[in-house]
């Protein structure tokens, strides 16, 4: 079989084993990286391609005569024409709740560092603040409980379902929002403006879509209480950007925790890149990745491959 890995390089390989890869797809070669004008050579002759975030379109797909399988190492599907893949016959599969812990705590390693307001106490430490300080402790930035705050959660797929778990062991109360739209019911769930006049916290973890760009703008932003925070660990389009700098720097949002920008690597810049406010950790798009998520992505993709092999429809999305 001709199989190729078109960006190992996402993963971190030198911390993985790839055995259970090998084990399926015994001639697969690995790349590194892939630039968009080597996909179409890359996978012109494969049977089996893998990748993470390559990009492979109609004319892409259209090209590789002999594939029949195409394996995502994300949830994610974004990145594949689904459309001409169904048309031409190639099976796409993607992986699920493989980093649902490592999410979940970035999620609330930030709401701590933010809620306790360690960069601001950190940075007052080091500029000298607490030496010279009258009492035994530096009491200048608020410390909040989680226990006394509510949490916010938009997306209440795995990983919302995982982080609203984790809530309730801090003793959180959650709000869970209704989709965009949907018929006020019985279903539990509140309205979306609701949830962000009441919660105390807003934690993003839905997929962007047509519908969900630009979820959290301007306006949304008044919405929140002015000692609210902001996570995003899900896509860097559902925040504007520009909008979310000018909350953080006016002081009508308390912090926020963003994890994913709309251009990565933000090879072009972005907002958020150019504010230093202590009250915003800004991270490389890291929550998903703790060595154990991305062997369990390992672990995934190849029982992917197996399945497909039996002739089973495991994890497909085509």
């Amino acid at each position: 079989m001709n199989a190729v890995f078109l960006d190992f390089s996402t993963l971190g390989p030198d911390e993985l084993d790839t055995t259970p890869l090998l084990q399926v797809l015994p001639g697969i070669k690995f790349f590194d990286s892939t630039e968009p004008d080597l996909t179409a050579n890359r996978i012109r002759t494969a049977e089996f391609v893998l990748t993470n975030k390559a990009r492979l379109d109609e004319p892409t797909l259209a090209s590789a005569k002999q594939l029949k399988f195409i394996g995502l190492t994300a949830t994610g599907t974004d990145n594949v024409d689904l459309v001409a893949a169904r048309r031409l016959g190639i099976a796409v599969a993607n992986i699920r709740a493989y980093c649902t812990r490592s999410v979940v705590e970035h999620v609330f390693g930030v709401l701590l560092n933010l809620t306790h307001n360690l960069n601001r106490y950190h940075r007052a430490v080091k500029e000298g603040d607490w030496r010279e300080s009258d009492v035994f402790c530096l009491l200048d930035y608020p410390v909040r409980e989680l226990s006394a705050m509510t949490l916010g959660i938009v997306g209440y797929g795995e990983l919302g379902r995982g982080v609203a778990a984790m809530a309730q062991v801090f003793g959180m109360s959650t709000l869970i929002a209704r989709r965009r739209g949907a018929p006020a019911g019985e279903d539990g769930r509140t309205d979306f403006n609701e949830l962000l006049e009441r919660s105390d916290i807003v934690s993003l973890h839905c997929p962007l879509t047509p519908e969900t760009r630009d979820l959290i703008g301007a306006a949304e932003l008044r919405r929140m209480k002015r000692n609210a925070f902001l996570i995003n660990t899900a896509r860097g389009g559902l925040v504007d950007s520009r909008a979310l700098v000018d909350a953080l720097r006016e002081g009508t949002l308390a912090g926020a925790g963003i994890d994913v920008l709309r251009e990565e690597p933000p090879v072009h810049g972005d907002p958020l890149l150019d504010y230093s406010g202590a009250n915003l950790i800004l991270t490389p798009h890291i929550a998903w990745a703790t060595v154990e998520a991305r062997q369990n992505a390992i672990a995934e993709l190849a029982m992917n491959v197996a399945s497909f092999l039996q002739g089973e429809r495991r994890n497909r999305v085509v």
